[in-house]
């Protein structure tokens, strides 16, 4: 079974974007060879025996790392030497050490779900009818965050801080404007206590189930413990850096193997895709969120995800 450089191509350009959407690269990477059906729905079956279709898709995976750590790589250096700094030293000083352990912590749970129970996921669900009903849920989680979000914000006056609360207030917003806008959200993201960071990072292990996007259960949480939109979309995307950086390193020797020996060419080639759409995506996103909200992408889900679960209902 080989993949062509066509395929491969417009997979990775679907991974690339829907990788950082909160619409799940994985359940469109199911859905779609299977709407188009013929050799592509044969080439692209994730579920068939020997397929090499995952192998492609962990290289692309990889990709979308690499953009993200060069996105956000002023970002990373800071980290990772708040975290020299924290082995070095044993003590937390800065607020990018911190974020940076926060960062290491929230990733765990994700790490050990992964581990235990992707290969059992991908061969019991990785088929168009259950991907169809995770992207559908996956849509109308998103939207219900929004409306009990919006609910919230109408029923609960903003609260005026007084004395030693409304100078720490006074302060905050005087240090703040004299960093850069990412360096004061990375300060803010470190803010967070460890136990919200850790629920937020265990959001990522819904995305095992394909249909359920990671950015966007990873966003839901952060919302949920009152984040701004742009800040938990930023730390959604510091925290699939390392998961997918952890996953490529894992399951990359596989595209290596002598059986996958002809899908290399068209493996770097929507890699190459893949890479350069995830950086663009991630640019975009970061803007996006500064002002708007999850719902168009929650209307999408929901509308993709019945028609699919309608469609492959009655073409089974």
């Amino acid at each position: 079974m080989a993949i062509t450089y066509l395929e491969s191509i417009v997979v990775g350009a679907l991974q690339g974007v829907s990788e950082l959407f909160p619409v799940s690269s994985l359940g469109h990477s199911i859905l779609l060879p299977a709407w188009i059906g013929g050799r592509w729905g044969k080439d692209l079956d994730m579920a068939a025996t020997g397929s090499p279709y995952l192998a492609l898709l962990v290289a692309m995976h990889v990709a979308t790392a690499l953009a993200l750590v060069v996105f956000f790589w002023r970002d990373w250096v800071r980290i990772l030497g708040g975290l020299w700094d924290v082995v070095r030293t044993r003590r937390i000083r800065t607020p990018e050490a911190r974020l940076g352990v926060l960062l290491v912590l929230a990733t765990i749970p994700v790490g050990l779900a992964g581990l235990l129970l992707e290969k059992a996921v991908r061969n019991y669900l990785g088929t168009p009818i259950p991907t169809s009903i995770f992207l559908a849920l996956n849509g109308f989680v998103l939207l219900g965050s929004e409306l009990l979000r919006n609910r919230e914000d109408k029923r609960e006056p903003i609260p005026t801080p007084h004395g030693r609360a409304a100078d720490l207030a006074v302060q905050d917003t005087a240090v703040l404007p004299i960093l850069d806008y990412d360096r004061a959200s990375d300060v803010r993201l470190s803010r967070l206590c460890v136990t919200d960071a850790l629920i937020i990072g265990s959001a990522q292990i819904a995305a095992l189930f394909p249909g359920v996007s990671r950015s966007g259960s990873t966003i839901v949480a952060g919302l949920f413990k009152g984040m701004k939109h742009q800040d938990a979309a930023r730390f959604a995307f510091l925290l699939a850096t390392p998961v997918i950086l952890a996953a490529g390193v894992l399951k990359t020797p596989e595209l290596f193997t002598p059986a996958n020996h002809d899908i290399l060419g068209p493996a770097l080639a929507g890699s190459v895709v893949a890479g350069v759409l995830a950086y663009l995506s991630v640019r975009f996103l970061v803007k996006y969120f500064e002002t708007k909200t999850l719902t168009p992408f929650a209307i999408y889900c929901l509308l993709v995800g019945i028609a699919s679960l309608v469609y492959f209902t009655l073409h089974r």
